[in-house]
């Protein structure tokens, strides 16, 4: 097989060395001649590259490696771009979720005012100026991006860019997929096949098939009712997540006739949510003092004995697996199913075809061809299409500058009681996103 180059765009992630374990570990799956970072933040990348330079020297001591801060470098001979920027860090983060609780509204990091419209908003600009990036160095590359919220980026470069050689993905699903395949006792996420329909973060599995044909959804079912749902890596163990885990189980119990995404906590009990939120401590200060104290603390294990070193190797790496598995497909036509987000075109019938959906797809050289599936019920479609719209608002707001666009996007959302309240989180979004954001009208 032909070798590829890869650059990982917003390489001082924490997620990064979980890419980095997928990638070489599935050399064989997608081999490589180079692998570029890439990120605006340089000590953070070399703070990640430190981590991980054992473990890529023990894995492939002849591949070509490039840490970067210049785009140039970094996009130009590359075939695929794994993007995953966090626009405005964990400070903005922080302020997505404590903005919207101030008001007594859910703070998510990518759900509500703050985590879908804010975020959502902050993130275009940046999306755009890698997707420019790659198109002008390497024309021909495929952009995977993982950067939140999935669903207005998609939106986003579906306008300016046609989503032309853009794939946008979410882990979340795949994540819940490997929790049903523990519960089932089998091998890996892999071994199960869904059905699913939805928006990003927003979605329903309506089957689940296991390699023998047989769908193990109602079993399933039965097994979240009565002993709870499986936790599939350390990270999803933590207390907010063991929250999230069990109201999952309410999810089931009001909904019983699919099997949710875990996000839609958020808006199907969005008051019971926002009241169960402390707005002093929301979840970016559990990954303030989580997730990014244990990069810090590896690094500094790294610095006090460079040559004895060891690269932490996760045993859960579904973001990372996810993403190249995804490549791989596109590198060599796999035609592997997958479930992506993709303009509907009839997909789900009964939905626009400009909406950016959720659905299995088989990703092939040229890019995702969707399954086709019923129309969706009124319940479900009822619940989509408020979201879409405000999705759509708020990419709207973003192209037109307009406070009154941005103001909709708001309020249409499901977890926002009325106008009044809406128009005060905005103005205090618009304060604390600053030049993060254009200057709405």
């Amino acid at each position: 097989m032909e070798k590829k180059a890869v650059v990982i765009a917003g390489a001082g992630s924490t997620h990064t060395p979980g890419i980095i374990q997928s990638l070489l570990q599935k050399k064989q799956e997608l081999p490589l001649r180079k692998l570029a970072l890439y990120d605006i933040d340089e000590q953070r990348m070399n703070l990640v590259y430190d981590i991980m330079r054992q473990f890529i020297e023990q894995e492939a001591p002849d591949l070509d490696v490039v840490v970067t801060t210049d785009p140039e470098t970094a996009f130009t001979d590359v075939d695929f771009v794994f993007a995953q920027i966090r626009q405005g860090g964990l400070a903005m983060r922080s302020s997505d979720e404590k903005i919207p609780l101030k008001y007594g509204c859910v703070g998510q990091e990518t759900c509500g005012a703050g985590g879908s419209i804010s975020y959502g908003i902050r993130s275009i600009p940046g999306v755009f100026g890698i997707v420019e990036a790659a198109k002008k160095y390497s024309p021909n590359c495929w952009i995977l991006n993982y950067s939140n919220p999935a669903a207005v980026v998609a939106e986003a470069t579906r306008r300016e860019f046609g989503n032309e050689r853009i794939l946008n993905i979410c882990d979340m699903p795949t994540a819940i997929l490997l929790s049903y395949s523990k519960m089932l006792n089998l091998p890996s996420w892999r071994d199960l096949d869904p059905c699913y329909f939805g928006l990003n973060h927003f979605g329903w599995f309506t089957e689940v098939y296991d390699k023998q044909g047989v769908d193990r959804l109602p079993e399933l079912r039965e097994m979240i009712l009565n002993q709870g749902m499986a936790v599939s890596d350390r990270h999803h163990k933590d207390p907010d997540w063991m929250h999230t885990w069990a109201q999952y189980v309410e999810i089931v119990k009001d909904y019983p006739e699919y099997l949710p995404n875990s996000y839609l906590q958020y808006y199907l009990y969005s008051q019971d949510m926002a009241a169960g939120m402390d707005p002093e401590h929301t979840r970016a200060d559990s990954v303030i003092n989580g997730r990014e104290k244990e990069m810090f603390a590896e690094h500094q294990a790294y610095l006090a004995d460079p040559a004895n070193y060891k690269s932490p190797v996760q045993s859960f790496t579904v973001f990372g697996d996810f993403i190249v598995d995804a490549a791989a497909s596109i590198a060599y036509n796999k035609a592997e199913r997958y479930l992506v987000i993709v303009e509907n075109n009839g997909a789900i019938p009964n939905l626009p075809d400009d909406a950016m959906v959720e659905v299995p797809a088989y990703v092939r050289s040229w890019g995702p061809e969707p399954v086709r599936r019923a129309p969706i019920s009124t319940f479900y479609k009822g619940l989509i299409e408020e979201q879409l719209a405000s999705e759509k608002l708020a990419v709207d707001a973003y192209f037109e500058h307009s406070y009154q666009k941005a103001l909709e996007a708001i309020a249409v959302n499901k977890t926002i009681p009325s106008t009044t309240v809406a128009r005060k989180i905005l103005d205090d979004l618009i304060a604390a996103n600053g030049d993060y954001w254009p200057e709405l009208h």
